[in-house]
């Protein structure tokens, strides 16, 4: 297969079927059971539409009698529902210092609640800079003051933790 064939060229129709027998449903769904596959090409092009191959892994595969571009078509558009119903949680990221002061706090706060609220997970992040890793005691309480001022709108999903010269902690949205 060609790198930039594409995926739906992967479905044999018409002529593109080498199989000698098929199992053959009709457009409005009945079966009408195994043939060879002239018969059920020629029984496709008689009603003007095409015999798709819809199960090709059964014994003998399934093909189907059905107008191929209109297949395509609502494919394409099931895939487009879905996506549309997809949700992409991202993660934010909000840093913080040891002597971060309370103004700085409460404006990262106000970030911090914005992105839970906004459904996103939220990673809070100290960083030690020099001799500040020292007093990880500081950075442990300021993530716990986070996790009581942000308790009625996130539920902690990481405790926090320590890796080289920052500690972080995961905060996820609580589903109301």
């Amino acid at each position: 297969m060609r790198r930039d064939q594409k995926r739906e060229d992967l479905v044999r129709r018409n002529e593109r079927i080498r199989i000698p027998k098929v199992r053959v449903v009709d457009d409005d769904g009945e079966q009408l059971g195994v043939m060879a596959t002239r018969d059920a090409l020629d029984r496709a092009r008689e009603k003007g539409l095409d015999l798709v191959e819809v199960a090709p892994n059964a014994d003998p595969p399934v093909c189907k009698i059905m107008d191929y571009g209109k297949f395509k078509y609502q494919q394409q558009k099931k895939l487009q529902e879905a996506k549309k119903k997809q949700t992409v949680i991202k993660i934010k990221e909000v840093k913080f210092r040891p002597k971060t002061d309370e103004h700085d706090y409460q404006t990262k706060l106000k970030q911090i609640v914005k992105f839970l609220e906004g459904g996103d997970r939220c990673k809070v992040t100290i960083f030690f800079r020099g001799r500040e890793i020292v007093h990880k005691d500081r950075g442990l309480a300021m993530l716990e003051r986070v996790v009581v001022d942000t308790q009625d709108l996130a539920k902690v999903e990481s405790k926090p933790m320590s890796e080289g010269r920052t500690m972080t902690m995961m905060l996820a949205p609580v589903k109301k």
